[in-house]
């Protein structure tokens, strides 16, 4: 009979199937697409997995929960990612596998200045590409031995994980008053767009994120994109 304490006294070693087996993931996204998707992707690989949507939420798991990977989104509700990466990276024991994460290519050098072993884009590669991206920063005793399958296979969030992240959307566009709010939202909808391939919707939230980062006056851009976000809105609830 399988007892409880297995995995602590007789620690499962990863296979060429399950290549993460053993390692244990926290994944710091506020996007619930991005977020279950990389669920998807770590328990393809055996890996066991649990989500912090923000610096806050970050910290109560890091209190308690002691993972050998943590990805790290760079825009977070309450803050950016890079003060978590930098806090991490400093810190002893160091986390074995430190991973950014951004649907803006441009803040790559920034995460690797910042402590991060490496920058994942939005939108993601294949689940080997993923497994790669741990497996190459993981000590040679943990990572499969003998030759591996690298295969194509790619997984994706069902549609209630992206009407979540569009209603949020739409609510932060019709409440937002501030240029911060308003920021985080556009850079919110650039992620989204990017993970679920929707180029229209990555563009034009990028074209507004910039419009507010040089302080101009946008009121027409923004509806326009929160009748984007409407539409898709729509179509998804149409989806489930």
């Amino acid at each position: 009979m399988t007892d409880i304490f297995d995995d602590f006294l007789f620690p499962r070693r990863p296979t060429a199937e399950r290549p993460l087996l053993g390692q244990t993931v926290l994944v710091v996204e506020d996007s619930r697409v991005a977020g279950e998707t990389m669920r998807l992707m770590c328990l393809r690989g055996g890996a066991r997995i649990r989500r912090a949507d923000s610096l806050r939420s970050a910290a109560r798991h890091l209190t308690n929960y002691r993972p050998t990977v943590v990805v790290i989104d760079l825009g977070l509700p309450d803050g950016s990612g890079l003060n978590l990466i930098r806090k991490l990276s400093a810190s002893l024991p160091r986390v074995p596998v430190l991973l950014a994460l951004s649907g803006d290519s441009s803040l790559e050098s920034a995460a690797i200045e910042a402590g991060a072993d490496d920058f994942l884009p939005k939108p993601f590669g294949s689940v080997s590409e993923f497994h790669n991206a741990i497996l190459r920063r993981l000590p040679l005793e943990e990572r499969p031995r003998g030759p591996r399958e690298i295969t194509n296979e790619i997984v994706a969030a069902d549609e209630d994980a992206l009407l979540d992240d569009l209603a949020l959307l739409a609510d932060l566009l019709e409440r937002s008053t501030d240029r911060a709010t308003l920021s985080y939202a556009t850079n919110f909808a650039v992620g989204v767009g990017r993970s679920v391939h929707d180029e229209d919707l990555a563009t034009a939230a990028a074209s507004l994120a910039l419009q507010i980062n040089a302080g101009r006056s946008c009121e027409s851009e923004i509806a326009l994109l929160a009748a984007m976000i409407q539409d898709r809105v729509r179509s998804a609830a149409l989806a489930v």
